[in-house]
């Protein structure tokens, strides 16, 4: 039985509650977040703080899960580590392509602790199925990808947050916040980028930093062509989409379903994904399977889990396109 505790309360740590609740191997021994107010919302029974490193020493649990803004994920994910307490930190890994490589330096330096980090749509069953059809050489190379993120926030979500809109606190916007997982999939699933031209934009009147809209194409190592595209200033909040081109077959996530597309345009679904009832349709089931997997790596010594040094690819994707749209140019990643 592995005890856990939880720092930041927002509109994430509830997932990672259920998530912990649901495994029969972890015990909540406490929570933490800076704003007293959030007493309340803690878990019945399980001891609040408002000081993390107090929390750390009076409960000492096995791993702390960092749900907190940006900023914070690796100093405090740095800290619990050299407290001696493993760490499982929601995304994005870091703010930027400097700050990602440290951590992960950090990681290596650090070998007696694990390290997890919540990409958790990796571990999406559309994803896991449509990544063993690649890797099988079924259908040959993939020659093209396409990831599209059709969103809509509303000018309320960065007043209530306001560091959701700023540099300093965010890193980035639609990008680092709402697609960083998208992006991530057109990594894990097309294989090496070599280089970017993109452009951001913000096409809302929000009064933000950061970018609200990006378009970007992908040149993969292998040869292979992408294409993404995000924004927050959609209508709503419409289903992700990756679509995948092989030398023989197309292949589409869509509405959380993988399809093989037929020549004729026709779809013959092969594997949907869980849903978790309750929650934004966005966030998925595979919190739980993410985080369950990391409790076994700490369980049986494994490192079959989503590594710091996993993630830094993701923040790499995102700085190369900030820079290309900047420059006008491609840049390599």
């Amino acid at each position: 039985m592995k005890k856990a505790a939880v720092i930041g309360m927002g509109v994430i740590a509830p997932i990672h509650f259920a998530a912990i609740k649901d495994n029969q191997n972890i015990t909540l021994v406490g929570v933490c977040d800076i704003e007293e107010g959030k007493r309340a919302e803690a878990p019945e029974g399980v001891p609040f703080f408002t000081d993390y490193k107090e929390m750390i020493r009076e409960v000492k649990p096995d791993v702390v899960h960092i749900c907190l803004p940006h900023y914070l994920h690796v100093p405090v994910s740095e800290e619990a580590a050299r407290m001696g307490v493993h760490v499982f930190c929601e995304k994005p890994v870091a703010m930027n392509r400097k700050e990602a490589q440290e951590f992960a330096e950090f990681e290596a330096a650090h070998p007696q602790i694990h390290m997890g980090i919540c990409l958790q749509n990796r571990s999406n069953e559309s994803v896991e199925r449509l990544k063993e059809l690649i890797d099988s050489g079924e259908y040959g190379a993939v020659t093209g990808i396409r990831g599209t993120v059709p969103w809509y926030r509303e000018k309320e979500y960065y007043e209530v947050q306001p560091w959701r809109g700023k540099w300093e606190t965010a890193g980035g916007g639609c990008m680092i916040n709402q697609s960083v997982h998208t992006l991530d999939l057109m990594y894990h699933l097309g294989g090496p980028v070599r280089e970017i031209k993109a452009v951001t934009a913000q096409l809302l009147d929000y009064g933000i930093e950061v970018e609200d809209t990006v378009a970007a194409r992908l040149t993969f190592e292998n040869g292979a062509n992408g294409v993404f595209l995000a924004t927050i200033a959609n209508y709503e909040n419409e289903s992700v989409q990756i679509s995948v081109r092989t030398e023989r077959a197309r292949f589409l996530i869509m509405d959380n379903i993988l399809y093989r597309i037929g020549d004729d345009g026709s779809k013959e679904l092969l594997m949907e994904d869980a849903k978790l009832p309750g929650t934004k349709f966005y966030y998925g089931a595979s919190h739980g399977k993410l985080i369950a997997k990391f409790y076994q790596a700490l369980e049986n010594g494994s490192q079959d889990y989503l590594h710091v040094r996993d993630a830094v690819m993701s923040i790499r994707l995102i700085d190369a396109i900030h820079e290309s749209s900047k420059s006008g140019h491609a840049v390599s990643v």
